[in-house]
């Protein structure tokens, strides 16, 4: 089966437990099992747009039981437009945060394709998304109940108060307390920060 470029990204992601021996297979979702992860991921059928954020502010306590995350806090913003050409649902990534020693706001967003890919350990669905130009990306699953984001990530660019120049582009690397974050889905207006487009930023806020 050829895979997708999300899937792609997926299986990218893994390639450290490929190495370890502990490989997993990732395969496309059939069209089921994609509409039924964003219909949790979007909490009911998407429409034409829709939209989800996720959210996590550490607090001192968490901090510094891990010494070594680099991130203080953390929003994702997911995206979903109906392509009026191929009549499905794709989606975008927009992530935004704050470091924990380093002043200023830092984003990065791509694209996550039309399905989510699967994979076959714990059946856990996890959607791919990457950034143009070989700058790494993300990986997005749901808690059970939904109500959190799990972030996964090796690599990914970002930009520095929405900068993407050569000055501002640097990459938010996986070390040992940055792999995985889990964000609580909030308002979606709370992830208007990331948004830049009027129109898009109306859309949001009615949503």
């Amino acid at each position: 089966m050829k895979l997708s470029i999300f899937a792609v990204l997926a299986l990218a992601a893994l390639s450290s437990a490929a190495h370890a021996g502990d490989a997993d297979k990732v395969r496309e979702t059939s069209n089921a099992e994609a509409e039924a992860f964003h219909a949790r991921l979007y909490r009911g059928t998407p429409a034409d747009k829709a939209y989800a954020c996720f959210i996590r502010r550490y607090d001192a306590e968490h901090l510094a039981r891990h010494a070594k995350q680099k991130v203080a806090s953390m929003k994702l913003l997911i995206s979903a437009e109906t392509d009026k050409e191929d009549k499905r649902l794709h989606n975008s990534f927009r992530l935004g945060f704050r470091y924990r020693h380093r002043s200023g706001d830092f984003d990065s967003s791509g694209s996550c394709g039309s399905h989510a890919a699967l994979l076959s350990q714990g059946d856990e669905v996890r959607m791919g998304c990457g950034v143009d130009c070989e700058g790494g990306g993300i990986e997005v699953a749901l808690s059970k109940d939904n109500k959190s984001a799990i972030v996964r990530l090796e690599q990914v660019r970002v930009w520095q108060n929405n900068k993407p120049d050569d000055d501002a582009e640097q990459s938010l690397v996986a070390d040992a307390d940055d792999k995985i974050f889990r964000l609580d889905r909030t308002d979606n207006g709370e992830c208007a920060s990331l948004v830049t487009d009027r129109k898009e930023l109306a859309a949001l806020r009615h949503k």
